[in-house]
């Protein structure tokens, strides 16, 4: 299928082009390419053990060895550290959320360091999050998942990153859980937010993005605009096994 992303008069603010990636002698991504544009949200989907969340972190700088182009707004940060990525404007929000379960909802939302400017205020996050406001002096062990979640999310929002890599936000998440995560992720997206999504629960996805890009053994074998959903539900269902 014509790939979406390159319609229009968007700017792309990521571009991969032959993303390569390895887990020690075992290469996980064989030349991913895809971009996103400023202010899109773009989702990777797949069947687990894909290569979405490896290529989250090779984004990120995390893996051991990565090659191929990565690009953001406008500078190749393939040789970058993670630390250099980060101060770029990208934030990893990971599956396993990585809150800091010995401090308190306050102090996990004070920690992480402001990058550049641009970030949200406590108060406008918090004003996403309300049931964060509640919780503020609670630990982080003390929360639900989907409190824990929504933390996580909540602490890379002030820091001033503009792409927001967002790994499985719903994984485990009861389904009221997963509408109030849907009507955050539209609102950042409102408000400027650059968004990549992982995400296994395709409903989900469908419900906020604005185009797919669908991953096999480590690399993009399609690419389906948010319209062409429906028309193309059988294919989807066979690359997902739904």
């Amino acid at each position: 299928m014509r790939d979406p992303g390159a319609a229009g008069t968007a700017q792309p603010k990521l571009v991969v082009r032959g993303l390569e990636g390895w887990y020690g002698a075992a290469q996980a991504l064989h030349g991913m390419d895809f971009e996103v544009n400023a202010g899109e949200l773009v989702t990777l989907v797949g069947r687990n053990g894909a290569g979405k969340t490896t290529t989250l972190r090779a984004l990120m700088g995390l893996l051991e060895k990565r090659a191929g182009s990565v690009s953001f707004e406008g500078r190749q940060t393939i040789r970058m550290s993670t630390r250099a990525i980060a101060r770029l404007g990208l934030a990893l929000c990971p599956e396993e959320r990585a809150i800091f379960g010995r401090l308190t909802v306050r102090e996990n939302l004070e920690l992480p360091p402001r990058i550049r400017g641009g970030g949200m205020t406590m108060d406008e996050t918090l004003d996403l999050f309300p049931r964060l406001r509640e919780r503020l002096d609670n630990g982080g062990t003390e929360l639900s998942g989907g409190e824990q979640q929504m933390l996580a999310i909540a602490r890379i929002l002030p820091t001033g990153a503009s792409l927001l890599l967002l790994d499985e936000p719903t994984e485990g998440l009861a389904p009221v859980i997963v509408q109030h995560i849907a009507r955050t992720v539209r609102t950042l997206k409102q408000r400027g937010y650059t968004i990549l999504l992982v995400e296994q629960n395709f409903g989900f996805a469908a419900s906020v993005a604005d185009r797919h890009y669908v991953v096999e053994r480590g690399r993009v074998v399609d690419r389906i605009a948010a319209a062409d959903v429906g028309p193309n539900a059988d294919v989807l269902r066979s690359y997902l096994s739904v």
